[in-house]
């Protein structure tokens, strides 16, 4: 099924409605004044940390607001939730990427299930625009943690603050680099 990159089914905001819902978060210190929280590990996410080519690219560092995700404790061993907000005129986490200068830039917004607290009150994932949320779990069987240290959740990215050729809703922006990151950018 094709997502329509514009309009939207079944109420839904359409990209444009989110675009200017999240437009104040370009500025970082909105965000932190808005509640979300920069990932307390610091890592910049790129397709290879999680198993994938690294040819897909890099997805940023990840702000979340922990009362959206459900989040009530720190991790232990992985973070854990119950929320299943999934409103992206609120995202539950805005992504950026780190700048030469040390700013920070908004590329994307995402919304992020746990699976457990979804399918316990919905019978499938969660959709926005036609297409289902992509199904995050981490395989304890390899070195790398796909699911970057999130318990198993559904998640949908949305690609609204830089051009991304892998698509608007892809996980990863090739367009995107952890070049300037302080923090872990784990590549391979």
């Amino acid at each position: 099924m094709s997502a329509d990159p514009v309009g939207a089914a079944g109420g839904e905001p359409s990209l444009e409605q989110v675009k200017a819902a999240s437009e104040r978060y370009r500025d970082v210190s909105v965000a932190l004044k808005d509640g979300y929280v920069r990932d307390p590990a610091n890592v910049c996410e790129t397709a290879a940390m999680m198993g994938r080519p690294d040819s897909l690219g890099a997805m940023g560092v990840h702000y979340f607001r922990p009362d959206l995700l459900g989040i009530k404790r720190p991790p232990d061993p992985r973070v854990d939730g119950d929320g299943t907000h999934t409103d992206f005129l609120k995202p539950g986490i805005l992504i950026y990427e780190p700048q030469a200068d040390g700013s920070m830039q908004l590329v994307a917004v995402e919304n992020l299930v746990f699976k457990k607290s979804w399918l316990a009150a919905h019978p499938s994932p969660p959709t926005f625009h036609g297409l289902g949320y992509d199904d995050m779990e981490d395989d304890p069987k390899t070195a790398l943690d796909e699911a970057h240290n999130f318990q198993p959740h559904f998640d949908r990215h949305v690609w609204l603050y830089r051009s991304n050729p892998n698509g608007v809703f892809a996980q990863f922006n090739p367009r995107v680099t952890c070049q300037h990151h302080g923090g872990k950018a784990m590549s391979h």
